[in-house]
């Protein structure tokens, strides 16, 4: 889900459109091809939920909203975001605190 970038972190996201609110809501798949699982509340017209989504990990993540790029996936469920100037140690211990139940 996490990968080193030559200037940041990438992440590996399940976008899933229309929810009551945004959250991450667990893991998708496993090993070398899990993504994040994210609830969106934007529905997926005109980039809106693309956009929502870069919100939320620019708060997640504590970043500027310009340092959270969409590398792929703007029209499909599966996306991948590079995270600028987020180290990889940054992003998992992030992502700890997130996930604990």
């Amino acid at each position: 889900m996490l990968r080193a970038a030559a200037d940041g972190t990438t992440l590996a996201v399940r976008a899933q459109p229309g929810a009551k609110k945004t959250a991450i809501v667990g893991v998708y798949g496993e090993g070398t091809t899990a993504q994040l699982k994210i609830a969106v509340q934007a529905p997926p017209l005109e980039g809106r939920a693309n956009q929502a989504l870069i919100a939320f990990l620019a708060e997640t993540f504590d970043l500027p909203k310009g340092a959270v790029k969409l590398v792929s996936g703007e029209l499909s469920r599966q996306k991948v975001f590079l995270l600028r100037r987020m180290t990889m140690a940054r992003a998992r211990a992030v992502l700890a605190m997130w996930m604990v139940d």
